[in-house]
């Protein structure tokens, strides 16, 4: 696995100071939350629970550098990812951090091996080289017979490994996860549970997951909830 992003391996995964996120409307301006400090370490699980509207995914948007804080500080791997320009923050994205969502984002026309393979390339590795790493993860997720499939080919639980070893194939220190198991039954869920634990012991990669889904939660590690534009420990 990588490293922090300027070497010092003791680097704090996500080191959030004091963020607030505000939107104007109008004349009004709305608090989605405020003075939110968050760490993650290395190989640690971090899900965030909370209603429907409290801010979880502006919350993880911030955290994967995909929009700003209206103030604070946010240090992924030691850098602030906020400071860089819209390149160089997609460059350490790309490196740095993994994304999985409700709905897998899958291009229906690739394959599972050519979706896995498209963060590979995208980052200048060899069309040799991307396809030898995705199918390897592919095998790790228990994918090894459906290279080929198409995302229509697959069933949701199928998909959402693919999904799972897209965002890891660049060996990112930190995977954000947003209902990951939000569309999927309850025997599909405990699979891509246990496929998260035991990445997370194995490669020792951070994960952040936004989820409505409490038993996922306390399974996981860290429990935090976001109310009424705060984030909490979670009780019990």
């Amino acid at each position: 696995m990588s490293n922090s992003a300027n070497g010092n391996g003791s680097a704090p995964v996500i080191h959030c100071e004091k963020i607030t996120r505000t939107y104007s409307e109008g004349p009004t301006e709305l608090t989605i939350f405020s003075d939110i400090s968050l760490t993650v370490d290395a190989g640690e699980t971090v899900a965030i629970v909370g209603s429907s509207g409290a801010g979880k995914t502006t919350l993880l948007n911030l955290l994967g550098g995909l929009d700003r804080p209206s103030s604070g500080h946010i240090a992924i791997c030691g850098e602030e990812i906020h400071r860089m320009g819209e390149a160089a923050r997609a460059r350490f994205r790309n490196h740095h951090l993994g994304f999985v969502y409700q709905f897998h984002h899958l291009l229906p026309e690739f394959s599972a091996r050519e979706n896995v393979m498209l963060p590979c390339t995208l980052g200048g590795l060899s069309v040799k080289q991307a396809a030898a790493k995705a199918d390897a993860l592919l095998e790790r997720v228990g994918l090894k017979e459906r290279l080929g499939h198409k995302p229509g080919e697959l069933s949701g639980g199928e998909r959402q490994r693919v999904a799972i070893a897209r965002a890891l194939v660049n060996e990112p220190n930190c995977v954000l996860m947003d209902e990951p198991t939000g569309n999927l039954d309850e025997q599909t869920a405990g699979g891509v549970r246990e496929l998260i634990e035991s990445l997370r012991d194995q490669l020792g990669i951070a994960f952040v997951m936004v989820t409505h889904d409490m038993g996922m939660a306390r399974s996981l590690g860290r429990v935090l909830r976001l109310e009424q534009g705060r984030l909490h420990p979670e009780a019990g």
